[in-house]
């Protein structure tokens, strides 16, 4: 037996599977680096995307991605972002949460600067087909019902459906889900008109 071939094959494979190791973490690495911009853009396009559908067209000539401010909410930090026009703010456009039937229904909404709702879009949920995904606007027009709301039209009592004595509409058979979006909306509005000075960056 040749102990010298042996130690040779030993220390051989080891040394050729480290290689082959750097090798393919090396390929991963650019692979990473040379796909992660195009993805940052396809997300930060989506995003605008869905921002510009509750911003009426004309009220900002700013990048409101990049005119963010960050604020505390129920304990989770919310992103804010400042639509402007010719150095003023003329919109906030945030994110909102409540429970549905199924899960938490995400909300996207654009408030003015004085706390008037411009659009409303529900970004995300998990509610019965045919029923409560009339919430989303490919299906119903239900949640351009916010548009030009506030805190005092209508009167905080009235901020509910109708089966609860408030002015939105409920949907047969899934009236939880409406109600939900609806107290999603008035949340963002009470957030809003908590940190107006903050989001508007007037001095306190």
């Amino acid at each position: 037996m040749n102990l010298e071939a042996i130690r040779e094959k030993i220390g051989y494979q080891p040394l050729l599977l480290g290689i082959f190791a750097l090798l393919a973490s090396a390929a991963l690495a650019l692979a990473s680096s040379a796909t992660s911009e195009a993805i940052a853009a396809a997300e930060a396009k989506d995003l605008r995307d869905s921002l510009s559908e509750v911003l009426p067209t004309g009220m900002a000539d700013n990048d409101f991605l990049k005119d963010t401010v960050d604020l505390e909410n129920k304990g989770k930090s919310i992103t804010i972002y400042r639509a402007r026009k010719d150095g003023v703010v003329t919109a906030a456009l945030f994110k909102v949460a409540e429970r549905g039937y199924a899960a938490d229904i995400q909300v996207l909404m654009a408030v003015d600067s004085e706390g008037k709702t411009l659009g409303v879009r529900v970004l995300k949920h998990a509610e019965t087909p045919g029923l409560g995904d009339k919430i989303e606007i490919k299906k119903d027009a239900w949640i351009k019902s916010f548009d030009g709301k506030s805190l005092t039209d209508p009167t905080p009592e009235k901020w509910g459906v109708k089966k609860d004595s408030g002015v939105f509409d409920q949907f047969a058979g899934a009236t939880i889900t409406p109600r939900a979006v609806v107290k999603a909306v008035k949340g963002g509005l009470d957030f809003y008109a908590a940190h107006r000075k903050e989001i508007l960056g007037e001095k306190p």
